[in-house]
């Protein structure tokens, strides 16, 4: 044995010795990855041919191994760490050679992972949201964007202690939401931020820790590059464990065992996270705005103006903004809570209930039934089985019929007897544009307010409208025709409404991307759509909205701009009320019409599009855009392939299996998961989160995700793990970014102090998430 280690132990060293080599070498981060996994694999396949790796194994014919099995262990859970006393085999690290089974059998190997994971596999499609996303972060961030939001924000809190630190963190949060990538966001914060708040007195270590840790939010809040990257893994990763998990326990599947498929989505941890990065953002806000308090002298309040081109008192404000706004929400809520406002929805099933199965599979092996009780309690084991009881005695699932017509007439009729006087969409409609007339209203008091009178009045007769003439059997088609007048005065409204709104800055700058925003996530949270279409959704929007900033910039006229995104909207409106199934045998006329119409405005949509990259192509900006866009694309992409080579060094010589026998041999699984997340946040120092992502998380995915912990919250619990990649030194990315556009007199030392506490509030905010879990999992679980 060399050095007195295991073959294993001395293969792992050796891997990761070589990758912190080639990272440190100064070659390009995604080849030196794959590179230091050839080199590694040489080096260890040298030493082995020497005879110099000696793997101490298990000797599974002696005694006290098959005493072990006789005692009914499992032969997967023995290991060298939970029973050290074994007798053990000397052998060698690659048992029947490197050239065998180091590198034979991994030539398949490297093929079939590649196919999986990066060229044809189920998760490249969502891997293509990586794509979209970056190209719309890009666009975002090249249209000035942050420009706008750091001015504005500045007038808006710059007033208050530490304001220009908070506003900064605000802005941070939505350019986290809106663009996601850290190095661009930090940049223009730096660029844009820095030099205002030393001339306005702020401490170097406050300016520059919040202008970096306001940066990597991105990191975590949604749309987030690294939810989308990280989610993909976990799901094959969590599936494939609880598959293991259920086969140990003695069940079939893991459906069985848990009572629900063991998948986990990219849309279901964009849920997950929305809760966490808000929180995350309060803390920073929180240290800043404390910060200032005691030390008023390093974060004074810096008074930048106002927002508004017109003045308004205390009680205007309050009554407009807030009074107003919060009656029109809460009344929309209670209505709800009374059931005037509703689905209407009458469909109804098309077979009897007998088809109803039981909360849980009853009908398992003795040994399956008793890990089941164990897991759900008995309480829920007790109600699945009273459950199946009744549908035996019913005579069992295959009763389950189809309702004849007078059955379904009589249900529909019901439904619609007890269907809410206000359907959802109505309502929902009348809210956001009331909100809208609200706003206007509080932002220019002095004005004419006859045009929003009318158009509030016009929101009424809609709604009045739907409770008196349309019924839960109206058409699509007759409801239109119904509510057109009514819409054409709320759209008459709509213009004056919408002048006056662009009179405030704060409303004018942040509501375009805004709408964006809402768009891309509302569909994602939503459960509308998967992350890519609506990645797709976003990258479009960007560009139309760059193109509308560059032809303000340029004086002209963006109409056209307005009226292609118009005709999204419309589109998408059509689509969701209307059945644009043409190809079936019975279709409405009005159906037809509808299509007709979706499909002209689908039309006019994409030549908006093609007329904002024209715009954008003429402009110089769509070129670097896409440039850059190809370049951040290639290198996760690049990193993605070089992991998978390193994995499969690691996987030849069973480091793997070894890392994963360690972990296993711990009691407790929480024992297991501070180990991780503690190697996590040490490797964060050294390594970026792609490499953390895609080198360490298969290593000890099966292990942390083959428990009984909630994979959304392991999940969001190792992003914001990753987060810290950012700011820990010496290689934290956002203080490389800082530190290349800082002034002169801001040193190293001041952006490594300056984050300092930033990486402290990281490490609370990860024990907040582990006291409360609900943090993680309540906004998934209201959804869904």
């Amino acid at each position: 044995m060399l050095f007195g280690l295991d073959g294993v132990e001395i293969g792992l060293i050796i891997v990761f010795l070589c990758l912190f080599a080639g990272i440190l070498s100064g070659f390009p981060v995604a080849f030196a990855i794959g590179g230091s996994a050839i080199i590694s694999f040489a080096i260890i396949a040298a030493l082995d041919s020497g005879g110099y790796l000696i793997h101490q194994a298990i000797d599974t014919g002696s005694a006290e191994y098959a005493a072990l099995i006789a005692e009914g262990i499992r032969p997967e859970s023995i290991s060298v760490f939970r029973f050290p006393e074994l007798p053990r085999i000397e052998e060698a690290l690659f048992d029947a050679g490197w050239m065998t089974t180091g590198l034979d059998r991994n030539v398949s190997f490297v093929v079939n992972r590649m196919n999986e994971r990066v060229l044809a596999g189920q998760s490249i499609e969502t891997l293509l949201a990586v794509l979209m996303f970056v190209l719309m972060g890009i666009t975002l961030e090249r249209s000035k964007i942050a420009d706008d939001l750091l001015t504005t924000m500045s007038r808006v809190f710059g007033g208050l202690p530490g304001g220009l630190a908070v506003s900064v963190v605000v802005v941070g949060a939505f350019l986290a939401a809106s663009t996601g990538i850290v190095g661009a966001t930090v940049v223009t914060m730096g660029l844009l931020s820095l030099p205002t708040m030393l001339r306005a007195g702020y401490s170097k270590e406050l300016a520059t820790g919040v202008i970096a840790a306001s940066g990597t939010l991105g990191q975590i809040i949604p749309p987030s590059i690294v939810i989308v990257l990280l989610g993909t893994l976990a799901g094959d990763l969590y599936s494939a464990a609880q598959e293991e998990r259920a086969q140990l326990a003695g069940c079939s599947d893991a459906l069985t065992y848990l009572g629900e498929p063991a998948v986990v989505s990219v849309g279901t941890l964009f849920q997950a996270a929305l809760l966490p990065g808000i929180m995350l953002a309060g803390l920073y806000a929180a240290y800043a705005f404390g910060f200032a308090l005691l030390n008023p002298a390093k974060a004074p309040a810096v008074e930048m103006g106002s927002t508004n081109s017109e003045a308004i008192t205390r009680n205007e404000g309050l009554t407009w903004f807030l009074a107003v706004p919060g009656g029109l929400i809460i009344g929309l809520v209670f209505l709800m809570n009374l059931g005037v406002v509703g689905s209407q929805s009458v469909i109804v099933d098309s077979f009897t209930d007998a088809g109803q199965t039981a909360s849980l599979r009853t009908n398992v092996s003795p040994e399956c039934a008793a890990s089941m009780q164990e897991l759900h309690g008995d309480e829920a084991w007790n109600q699945a089985l009273a459950e199946q009881a009744a549908i035996d005695e019913a005579g069992g699932v295959a009763q389950a019929r189809a309702l004849s017509d007078e059955e379904r007439a009589e249900l529909v009729a019901q439904r619609v007897a007890d269907a809410p006087a206000i359907g959802t969409g109505i309502a929902v409609l009348a809210l956001l544009l009331g909100l809208v007339l609200a706003v206007a209203r509080g932002v220019s008091p002095s004005s004419n307010p006859l045009p929003l009178v009318v158009g509030a009045g016009a929101i009424g007769l809609m709604l009045l409208a739907d409770i008196v003439l349309i019924s839960p059997l109206t058409s699509p088609g007759v409801t239109t025709l119904i509510i057109i007048l009514p819409l054409l005065l709320v759209a008459w409204s709509m213009r004056f409404a919408l002048a006056r709104l662009a009179k405030n800055d704060l409303l004018r700058v942040v509501f375009p991307p805004l709408v964006l925003i809402v768009a891309v996530l509302g569909s994602i949270l939503g459960g509308i759509t998967n992350p890519t279409p609506a990645a797709a959704l976003g990258a479009g929007g960007a560009i139309m909205l760059a193109a509308y900033r560059k032809l303000a910039d340029q004086e002209k006229s963006g109409k056209i701009i307005l009226l292609a995104t118009g005709a999204v909207m419309l589109m998408l409106i059509v689509g969701v009320n209307f059945d644009m199934r043409i190809g079936q045998e019975d279709v409405a006329f009005e159906d037809y019409l509808a299509f007709f119409f979706a499909f002209s405005m689908f039309l006019f949509s994409m030549f908006g599009l093609f007329y904002a990259c024209t715009v954008l192509w003429l402009g110089g900006v769509l070129t670097p855009v896409v440039r850059e866009t190809a370049k951040v694309t290639s290198m996760v992409f690049t990193i993605l392939i070089g992991s998978q080579l390193l994995n499969l060094v690691v996987i030849s010589f069973g480091g793997e299996h070894y890392i994963q026998q360690f972990l296993r041999s711990f009691d407790e699984e929480w024992t297991v998961f501070l180990i991780v997340m503690l190697v996590l946040f040490i490797l964060g120092f050294v390594l970026d989160f792609l490499e953390i992502i895609y080198i360490v998380i298969p290593i000890v995915g099966p292990v942390i995700y083959g428990g009984t912990f909630d994979p959304k919250w392991v999940t969001i619990m190792i992003a914001v793990n990753l987060q810290t990649s950012f700011l820990t030194p010496p290689f934290g990315f956002a203080l490389f970014y800082l530190r290349g556009v800082a002034p002169k007199e801001v040193t190293t030392g001041d952006i490594y102090r300056g984050v300092a506490p930033f990486v402290l509030i990281q490490v609370v905010g990860l024990a907040i998430l582990a006291f409360f879990p609900s943090i993680v999992t309540i906004v998934p679980n209201l959804l869904n």
